[in-house]
């Protein structure tokens, strides 16, 4: 049987990561992700086994975390090696606005976050703006999506806020204890999914002007199929970066880069097959955090 063009590739492309990275002393490589069940923990589960099984004698670590936030901390701490980081988060962390300054480095933008503020399919409310005197969870306390949030929510002083990790903020939203929820992350997001089935949620439009948060959102729309009611809302997207800081040796930052260009197909978390995907042409579009040198050298050996 002849074998089919993607699996060869795939199989060649396994066989170029060994070949360039064999001999390289053992060791753990830690990832910060995200909350269990989100999309950057899906995430940095694949590229932990992916870089793993390419970089033989060497093991990478998937920490949970509570987002973008806590990840930089980690950063700056040396508590981990790599970091999934919004990109308004990064932007913030540049401004001085998230305490001591971590200089951070790129190895490459890795997906666009989808925005949704999430209300019951039965709820009355239909904009942000009549969400005046309600109570919204903003997201886990150390998440980029709390700090969204706040902005977000920031000229809205009639708006009641929690912050909540997302698997309480969804038994809080079922059960009336809250009116909203915001969630930054893949779509669709698989627990967002399941409360869809459940009692039914939908989506309320947003823009980036209502954010303030200028170059590092884009205007999106919730794709077809993601949840039951929610095709076609306007929303707001955020790049993702996946971060380190300068201290990270060069052959770590060249072999995961490696694994982001060859292996881009088997990096997309299967819920979200279809609606999200790697583009590896985007790789370097990392804005205001400049790549890493390991990364830079090999996305010139790559592409040339």
């Amino acid at each position: 049987m002849l074998m089919r063009r993607r699996d060869f590739l795939a199989m060649a492309g396994v066989g170029l990561l060994t070949a360039c990275t064999s001999g390289t002393p053992a060791r753990t490589i830690r990832i910060a992700a995200g909350e269990p069940g989100g999309f950057y923990t899906s995430f940095a589960r694949l590229l932990a086994a992916e870089v793993s099984a390419a970089t033989p004698g060497n093991r990478m670590e998937v920490l949970n975390t509570q987002g973008s936030v806590g990840n930089v901390e980690l950063l700056r701490d040396g508590g981990t090696d790599l970091g999934m980081v919004l990109a308004g988060t990064a932007a913030a962390v540049q401004a001085g606005e998230l305490g001591p300054p971590v200089e951070l480095r790129a190895l490459g933008r890795v997906y666009e976050n989808y925005a949704q503020l999430v209300v019951r399919a039965d709820s009355p409310v239909r904009a942000l703006d009549e969400l005046s005197g309600r109570t919204v969870s903003i997201g886990a306390p150390k998440s980029g999506t709390a700090l969204f949030g706040r902005r977000l929510l920031a000229a809205r002083p009639g708006v009641r806020t929690t912050a909540l990790p997302l698997d309480e903020a969804i038994a809080a939203l079922e059960n009336g204890s809250i009116d909203a929820l915001l969630w930054s992350g893949g779509i669709p997001t698989p627990a967002l999914r399941a409360l869809d089935d459940r009692i039914g949620i939908r989506l309320l439009p947003l823009e980036p002007e209502m954010a303030g948060c200028g170059p590092s959102c884009d205007q999106l729309q919730v794709p077809p199929g993601a949840y039951l009611r929610a095709a076609g809302v306007p929303t707001v997207g955020v790049a993702n970066i996946l971060a380190c800081t300068p201290e990270l040796p060069d052959d770590v930052a060249e072999a995961v880069v490696r694994v982001l260009v060859l292996r881009a197909p088997f990096l997309v978390p299967q819920p979200t097959v279809g609606t999200q995907f790697l583009d590896v042409g985007n790789l370097i579009g990392t804005g205001k955090v400049p790549l890493h040198p390991g990364a830079q050298r090999a996305y010139r050996d790559l592409h040339g």
